[in-house]
């Protein structure tokens, strides 16, 4: 932080935070040009920190003026060109992504070759590079701007609307975009009981997967009497295919570190920690410079806002473990100790972390909380339905055209989500598929299916525990027609049952059982009787396991066999995978009007189960055939099916 900043900050207050809030916006104005370049997790991969680099390079090859950090005190900023990364602005399956402003043109899948041409011709020119466009598949159509594409024009980006917008590194922007005001606001005009009553006005439920009222939760924290209080922040997202918490963390951790100040007032606390999963190395990086940032600059520390109040939090890197996410294995592993839940009651907001009072939300909630206390409850209430107010963020991953990052209301359908937002279902070609929509796993390993009949279901909390299916933390894994729901239903069992503590017996040893029933009928190996047993045996585990984690691990599986019955009876009954994803239950044929003979087929057997003569169709002997699909690679004709 410069000296300037330093100085400016001394004293941190309201006013302190409207000076720098109006001077920041003031010196941003003035600048010629933005660029701003996506450096969340999914860009990173795929070359934008090389962008960036590029575009510095070209904006210093074509003699324009630079700045990678804004000057508050520039007096000609007019011709000068702010270059910065942002966090994942969730279009990731068009990434690397660069935005430039004012006149908001954003490009789309930019390679460090792209660099000088963005510059001379869009920065300096003032000249659109159309081959950088998204270019909508359905109808050809070029978008200039994010708000010209489907992907966002559907969306309702509250808690990720800065993501793509501010330097994640730098309080700077944060506080430019009125950031900290809630925070200050909750240290200075509000009591704790205010503020908890403003949260449960708003109707904000738990993000994390358990949808318990946020408010109430604080409340009951609020009013036991104790020396010593703690907030936590679980970023242990460990679920297949989630990456909400990632983002805002990585993204706009400010957000998160406010919403966690607003939490401690709430309860009287001092002390909190972000703990943040340990394969997030960026998230946790982001995280503890902002905490740096907020302490050197009078934010956290003794004194926050002049209220005489402290507040100090720590970032503290996951076991990890999947457990970990749940709140008592959570705490004792802060503690030291080996991750493993433990019964309840008592709650965490009676004897929580080191056996203090304790509140603990996860990462999405925390981020909306500071909008709530800067706009009002009817504000954040005006989205979503009755009992499900605000927006959800979900990770829409599978087989759909647009993978990425969205945020809608509470509400919103399924058939918004996949076909306008996310673009359609594609086949396994990478193409949309003729065939269309099979599923969708919802809440990760916790949640369940939904199906075709499901499209038009309005997302909440309440509709879809009524369908056996979650929230959770926000997956949205897309299915199309030739995906197996037995080897889904497979896949997130065997995640589960890798990841169980191994405390309690039901879920150390009924997911074992489960697993292995899943096997027989994938293998051929099953009866109807084992379907009977795999039901018993789920319900035995949802009922009987100790924690969250291992009552919901039977759910995948049972809502699979609610919703698609006939598919296990036909792997059970029929020995057939009509997917042919389950290569023990493969039909491997020659279909005889395409086979010539050429016998590339039979050379490539590694156990010589095709026969034939020369220039006649050739056969496949069932008894002996592995089905290693090495005839399938060799036959040019299209002649052996079931691959």
């Amino acid at each position: 932080m410069s000296e300037n900043l330093k100085t400016i900050m001394k004293t941190m207050n309201k006013a302190t935070l409207e000076k720098f809030r109006d001077e920041y916006k003031s010196a941003s104005g003035a600048v010629s040009k933005r660029v701003i370049v996506c450096a969340g997790t999914g860009c990173i991969a795929n070359g934008s920190l090389a962008v960036y680099d590029a575009l510095k390079e070209a904006v210093e090859t074509s003699g324009a003026s630079l700045f990678v950090e804004l000057e508050l005190d520039c007096h000609d900023c007019k011709d000068k060109v702010h270059l910065s990364n942002s966090g994942c602005q969730g279009f990731c399956a068009q990434g690397p992504l660069v935005n430039i402003l004012p006149d908001e043109t954003m490009y789309v899948k930019v390679k460090p070759e792209d660099a000088l041409e963005i510059i001379q011709k869009t920065v300096l020119g003032d000249e659109v590079i159309d081959r950088l466009l998204y270019v909508n598949p359905a109808n050809g159509e070029k978008s200039r701007g994010q708000l010209d594409i489907p992907f966002y024009k559907l969306q309702n980006r509250l808690v990720l609307g800065e993501c793509g917008h501010v330097d994640p590194e730098n309080i700077r922007e944060y506080i430019s975009h009125n950031g900290y005001f809630a925070a200050e606001k909750a240290y200075n005009t509000m009591t704790d009981e205010q503020v908890c009553d403003n949260i449960l006005e708003s109707g904000l439920r738990g993000r994390g997967g358990g949808g318990f009222p946020t408010g109430r939760k604080w409340h009951l924290t609020r009013v036991v009497e104790a020396d010593k209080k703690y907030v936590i922040c679980n970023g242990d997202e460990g679920d297949p295919g989630a990456f909400m918490d990632r983002s805002l963390m990585e993204g706009n951790p400010h957000r998160v570190i406010e919403g966690m100040m607003i939490a401690a007032r709430a309860i009287n606390a001092d002390e909190g920690y972000v703990y943040v999963r340990l394969e997030y190395p960026l998230a946790v990086k982001r995280m503890r410079k902002a905490i740096e940032d907020a302490l050197e600059a009078g934010i956290l520390g003794d004194n926050v806002f002049g209220s005489g109040r402290r507040m100090n939090i720590h970032v503290m890197e996951g076991a990890g473990a999947f457990v970990c996410g749940e709140e008592t294995a959570l705490m004792a592993s802060i503690e030291g100790k080996r991750g493993m839940p433990m019964p309840k009651p008592p709650f965490p907001a009676e004897c929580g972390l080191f056996e203090k009072p304790t509140v603990i939300n996860n990462v999405e909630t925390l981020a909306a909380v500071p909008l709530i206390v800067r706009n009002g409850a009817a504000w954040f209430n005006q989205y979503g339905t009755t009992n499900s107010k605000g927006t959800k963020t979900f990770a829409l991953t599978g087989h759909v055209a647009y993978t990425g990052l969205i945020e809608v209301p509470f509400g919103t359908t399924l058939r918004e989500i996949v076909y306008n937002i996310g673009g359609g279902v594609m086949d396994n070609d990478g193409k949309i598929s003729s065939k269309g929509f099979k599923a969708v796993q919802i809440g990760g390993p916790s949640g369940g299916c939904l199906t075709a009949e499901d499209m038009d279901l309005p997302l909440d909390y309440d509709n879809l525990i009524a369908k056996g299916a979650m929230v959770g933390s926000g997956g949205l894994v897309v299915m199309n027609q030739e995906s197996c729901m037995i080897q889904i239903a497979r896949f997130f069992m065997n995640f589960t049952q890798n990841e169980s503590c191994g405390k309690c017996l039901p879920c150390r040893e009924g997911t074992k059982q489960m697993l292995a029933l899943l096997d027989d009928i994938i293998e051929g190996n099953a009866t109807m009787k084992t379907m009977d047993l795999l039901e018993e045996v789920g319900h035995v585990v949802k009922k009987a396991s100790l924690c969250g984690l291992g009552k919901t691990a039977p759910s995948p599986v049972l809502s699979t066999i609610a919703k698609f019955r006939e598919e296990y009876v036909e792997h059970i009954e029929r020995k057939h995978c009509s997917t042919n994803n389950c290569k023990a239950l493969m039909d491997i044929t020659i279909d005889a009007e395409k086979c010539i003979g050429c016998t590339a087929c039979a050379r490539k057997c590694p156990v010589n189960a095709i026969t034939g003569e020369k220039k006649k169709p050739h056969s496949i002997d069932p008894a002996l055939c592995i089905k290693c699909g090495e005839c399938h690679k060799a036959c040019k004709f299209n002649a052996v099916m079931g691959f």
